[in-house]
């Protein structure tokens, strides 16, 4: 059924006001306002002076946050924490205050330059902020730990789903290519307790999984190796597990990456990917608006399955199937092609 005319009209204004909420929301979320709510009702003023705020400003925001439903406003200017905001609060379990912080900050900058980027094709980061998303990463470390941060908690639900979703049958050493602090390693390894297996990212990144590790207790089962994908990946391994990788690159690093996976495999060894696929026209917009995103940030992008093929027979290997989650993944597998 079409929209009516107001309906039309109504869904068009609050895509285009999107971006007054997204600061409305890193605002509080910066300024810790649901943690300090957390023990109960407080003033507006009372909020400003333990925030170091304008009082009269911090009214405001807080005012349109209460009309949004993200904080209750009661008698008084005193302000409640609600069901939504509950998950700005630091130590929930589900928190998204890092999501709404970071969000807000270097990536929705460089989001102001998508025209630029839809008529010049440059990626929009690197316009904005002189240099690539993980060159600005590597010299902005505190930005840094809150992008892990936040890749973690946007995991959160997608690692049990992978899981899972995959067989595991007659593999005996798992590669995670870029596998960060070691979360998804370390769940499978909890899961399959024959597995061993081996974390390779960047030497500033990988040295935060051994406390994963240790804390989950698989450190035994599992070693931490620093480098660089585009020069090659540890060897020997059968399984080779790459998690939100290949879409951060255009085709020709992305073949890069995954041949650097098949020669160094066994010869009966897989490569894994767990990505969002593109589906067909209006079936979703996951797929488009990461693809997007993919565009504006690392200069990557999304794909269909098709596509995904095209990548794998590029690097000497076959898809062999597409195992679909509950989520948004899909796990695309790869073996070694067939000699011609």
């Amino acid at each position: 059924m079409e929209p009516s005319d107001e309906e039309a009209e109504s869904a068009l204004d609050r895509m285009i006001d999107g971006y007054k909420d997204t600061q409305f929301v890193a605002v509080a979320a910066r300024l810790g306002i649901a943690d300090l709510l957390g023990d109960g009702p407080l003033t507006s003023d009372e909020l400003a002076d333990a925030t170091g705020s304008d009082p009269d400003a911090l009214y405001r925001v807080l005012r349109v946050l209460a009309v949004r439903g993200i904080f209750a406003e009661l008698p008084e200017r005193r302000f409640a924490i609600t069901p939504i905001s509950d998950l700005l609060r630091t130590q929930h379990p589900a928190s998204q205050r890092e999501i709404a912080v970071f969000d807000a900050g270097p990536w929705y900058r460089a989001y102001g330059a998508l025209a630029h980027t839809v008529a010049t094709g440059e990626n929009a980061f690197r316009h904005v902020h002189g240099m690539s998303l993980f060159e600005y990463l590597a010299d902005h470390p505190d930005e840094a730990r809150m992008f892990d941060r936040r890749m973690t908690s946007f995991s959160t639900a997608e690692i049990p789903q992978i899981v899972e979703a995959y067989d595991f049958s007659g593999v005996r050493t798992v590669v995670d290519v870029g596998g960060g602090e070691g979360r998804l390693m370390s769940a499978i390894l909890r899961a399959h307790p024959a597995l061993r297996g081996v974390i390779f990212d960047q030497p500033h990144v990988v040295g935060g999984a051994g406390n994963t590790l240790r804390q989950d207790g698989v450190a035994d089962r599992c070693t931490t190796v620093g480098g660089d994908f585009f020069e090659g990946v540890p060897e020997g391994a059968d399984l080779y597990l790459l998690k939100w990788i290949i879409h951060d690159w255009e085709d020709e690093d992305a073949v890069k990456i995954l041949s650097h996976c098949a020669r160094a495999m066994n010869p009966e060894g897989r490569v894994v990917l767990a990505e969002v696929v593109i589906g067909a026209p209006n079936s979703g917009d996951d797929g488009p608006l990461l693809d997007v995103h993919m565009m504006v940030l690392p200069g990557g992008r999304e794909r269909t399955e098709a596509e995904f093929a095209e990548l794998f027979a590029a690097a000497g290997l076959r898809l062999t199937r597409a195992i679909v989650t509950p989520g948004i993944m899909c796990l695309l597998e790869a073996k070694p092609a067939p000699a011609q």
